[in-house]
């Protein structure tokens, strides 16, 4: 076990120093930074976005600032202050508030662009409300007429218990964990297969072999790859968790954080479960028969080539788990989700949808996990062979001779 080990961590310690796993790991992060930044940068500040009031009646004035709900200063106070400082683009414009004869709430905005449309939802509904209490002091009604006109209209909602949220939420989680498993099995089955085809032929392969069992060696070289998984999927969750600490406070990203909060805690609840135990159950059973394709190569140039089976498998569950996105109770995918190779997509997609049972998502990972853990056994036992073995017989003679090995 200790030698296991020692090719664990060499082989793990060599992939995780290189660039490129330093760059797979990062992009998302970069990405999703460049992305606020821009963002951050084309954004007006608070202040710059503010709106200044105007009115001759101050409690009109001050009442507006209160209770209107709009993003606005009280800084200026004149016209003539609020011009220049609109056209100094240190405030987005000025609104002038007026009561014509007692009788009639005017507001005017001025400023280079439009007012958002919320806001003017904001300023009409604050208006309404001052005219309708202009309107019954000029009317001079009783209190009972009061009281008849301050009913307001009824409306409720009685929603089904699968909403259009739920389905969203379905939606995202589906496509994050396909597009998730898919790039990651696609990466780690080149990754892993060209690690065992550069060292096929080698003449250093025979002392490896002498000092320790190819079975060894072999479960080493996949144990760290693994380890190179475990630790991307850290990074990205310890990652993810201070991305929504941000996007909860940040001025940018709160009001949409608060809107769609109940998707956004769905589909997270979708993907940190058992269906984030198949993601990684498949990379490691894709992880070993990408080896098992690496070690069919006789030449250090056809490296590059030997994952193209596992690449072609991964595409082909890939694109299966696509066509039937919206057909989670057909009966292909209740008996693929069962199959090894394809239960990694289309169990996942069956319990987001709830068209799977607990038990039955269990039965499926036991499954695999025997693949896996069969697949170990049977590649270390004829590792051995294939590894040392030179003969030029094409990818097909070479898989035959490689599974009559023993």
């Amino acid at each position: 076990m200790n030698k296991t080990w020692i090719v664990t961590s060499e082989t793990y310690l060599r992939q995780a120093k290189s660039w490129s796993f330093l760059m797979l790991i990062l992009m998302p992060f970069l990405f999703i930074g460049l992305t606020f930044g821009i963002t951050y940068v084309a954004t007006p500040s608070k202040d710059k976005s503010d709106i200044a009031v105007i009115s001759q009646d101050a409690s009109l004035r001050q009442s507006f600032l209160k209770t209107s709900g709009v993003q606005t200063t009280s800084k200026y106070r004149t016209v003539t202050a609020a011009q220049s400082a609109t056209k100094k683009s240190n405030i987005n414009g000025y609104i002038v508030l007026q009561t014509k004869n007692n009788r009639q709430v005017s507001a005017v905005f001025h400023g280079p662009n439009e007012i958002a449309s919320g806001d003017q939802a904001k300023i009409q509904r604050f208006l309404s409300h001052l005219q309708t209490q202009l309107n019954v002091q000029t009317a001079k009604l009783t209190t009972k007429q009061t009281q008849a006109l301050a009913v307001q209209p009824s409306f409720k909602q009685q929603l089904q218990k699968k909403t259009a949220s739920d389905k969203a939420a379905k939606t995202i989680s589906f496509y994050i964990l396909v597009f998730f498993v898919y790039l990651i099995l696609t990466t780690y089955s080149s990754i892993t297969a060209q690690e065992i085809a550069a060292e096929k032929g080698t003449k250093i392969m025979e002392v490896i072999f002498s000092s320790t069992t190819p079975r060894k060696y072999f479960n080493g070289k996949v144990y760290g790859v693994l380890l190179m998984i475990v630790t991307q999927l850290l990074v990205y969750l310890l990652g993810g968790a201070l991305i929504v600490q941000l996007a909860q406070h940040s001025r940018l990203t709160a009001n949409m954080w608060s809107q769609y909060a109940p998707i956004i805690g769905k589909v997270l609840h979708n993907l940190l479960s058992i269906n984030m135990i198949f993601a990684l159950a498949a990379v490691l059973l894709y992880t070993v028969v990408s080896a098992f394709c690496g070690a069919l190569v006789t030449r250090v140039e056809d490296a590059s080539k030997a994952s193209q089976p596992v690449i072609y498998l991964n595409l082909l569950t890939f694109a299966m788990a696509m066509a039937f996105q919206g057909s989670p109770t057909s009966g292909i995918v209740t008996v693929f989700s069962y199959i090894p190779f394809f239960s990694s997509y289309l169990m996942p997609l069956r319990l987001i949808n709830g068209t799977a049972t607990m038990g039955a998502a269990v039965l499926s990972l036991i499954i695999l996990l025997a693949t896996v853990v069969g697949s170990m056994w049977y590649i270390g036992k004829i590792y051995g062979g294939l590894m040392l073995q030179t003969d030029e017989l094409g990818f097909w003679g070479n898989l035959k001779r490689g599974l009559s090995l023993k």
